[in-house]
């Protein structure tokens, strides 16, 4: 699946414009700040209606502006295209024309997998963020999981409004029977997302630990999955038995949003020794796997978005992560114009020099 075109309007600093972006490989280039990245975050808000850069949609507006939207027409026929608009407060997801019911149904349209700056999240960041990425790679090519996911969330908040009531004296007797009925949708919807997390890590980090290796020389190292119930058979005992830790700290201390997912070398936590350039390759490489898991599981490659990726590692360095890179249809990267770009174009790269949110089509002599 290949990108056709983008188009833009009020979409942070671009210009209202369409660029034609039908080929394997584009190159945005320019200086710092002048839109290569909103470009690529335009069409990360294709494929998944949300920004890779913030959570508040409003913050992707031009200056000045409350509505934008970003539209991305598909190579593989000429009526195929995904619009997402935000008017007047509300977002909108358009699939050939119609509106769609499911931010969901983008997963199958428009996979893309993103490479930033803000990954090293994932890596030196909270508990909460690798949740969220591990999360994010198995919901790719698992849609039951997502649904999973959603249903476990929505039991989890009605089970800490419970909890909360009780604890701050809302609530009176006891909160016992509301629990009862709350815990076994609550325990087999935990279990069916560790289970899915269990089997997805030990595969993905069989990919994701020789991929280190080949681009690091660092041997060993392994994501390893620890969840917060140990015994899936086991787990409503074990919540019955929390319970008065639940209502005296007033939510649910234990389940899979509570899960831990750690970076180990031999058996010992990676990140605390690991120096920063260890860290961000850290980071690259685990994009790197969850596009080659993706493209197992489902047959297809993703479209893969690489933001500066290049620009903190040698020689050396570039050229191992470049031969790791997944199968794609279409990858775009950003560059700065002192970097030497021109070495990684191929006959039909496209190449555009970005300039105040504007793209212009180089006219340049390859290397």
């Amino acid at each position: 699946m290949l990108f056709s075109s983008l188009r833009t309007t009020a979409f942070r600093n671009l210009s209202d414009s369409e660029n034609f972006t039908g080929a394997k490989d584009i190159f945005l280039v320019g200086e710092n700040g002048q839109g290569k990245t909103n470009f690529l975050e335009a069409l990360y808000f294709c494929a998944y209606a949300s920004s890779f850069r913030t959570i508040h949609d409003n913050e992707l507006a031009r200056n000045g502006e409350k509505d934008f939207s970003a539209e991305v027409k598909l190579a593989e026929a000429a009526n195929d295209d995904v619009l997402v608009k935000f008017e007047k407060g509300k977002k909108n997801v358009f699939i050939n024309g119609k509106r769609a019911e499911d931010r969901k149904e983008l997963l199958s349209v428009a996979p893309c997998v993103v490479f930033c700056h803000e990954d090293m999240e994932f890596v030196s960041g909270s508990h909460e963020r690798r949740r969220w990425f591990f999360d994010q790679a198995i919901s790719l090519y698992d849609p039951v999981y997502l649904e999973d996911l959603r249903r476990y969330r929505k039991v989890l908040k009605s089970r800490n409004t419970v909890l909360r009531d009780f604890s701050q004296h809302r609530l009176s007797g006891s909160p016992e029977p509301v629990l009862d009925a709350l815990d076994p949708q609550y325990a087999m919807y935990g279990i069916k997302l560790m289970e899915k997390r269990e089997t997805a890590l030990r595969h993905f980090s069989g990919v994701f630990g020789p991929l280190y290796e080949e681009v690091s020389g660092i041997a060993g190292i392994s994501a390893q999955y620890v969840n917060s119930w140990k015994n899936a058979d086991d787990a409503g005992d074990f919540l019955r038995e929390k319970r008065t830790a639940d209502v005296a700290s007033g939510i649910s201390l234990s389940g899979p949003h509570r899960d831990r997912y750690l970076f180990a070398h031999n058996g010992i936590d990676f990140t605390v020794k690991a120096s920063t350039g260890q860290r961000r390759l850290l980071a690259l490489l685990l994009r790197a796997a969850q596009a080659r898991r993706f493209s197992e599981m489902t047959g297809n490659n993703p479209v893969l978005l690489l933001d500066d990726v290049l620009l903190e590692m040698d020689g050396e360095k570039r050229r191992r992560f470049l031969s790791v890179l997944p199968g794609y249809d279409q990858a775009f990267y950003t560059f700065l114009p002192e970097e030497p770009y021109k070495r990684y174009c191929r006959e039909d790269t496209l190449v555009y020099n970005v300039n105040a949110g504007e793209l212009t089509l180089s006219k340049l002599k390859r290397e």
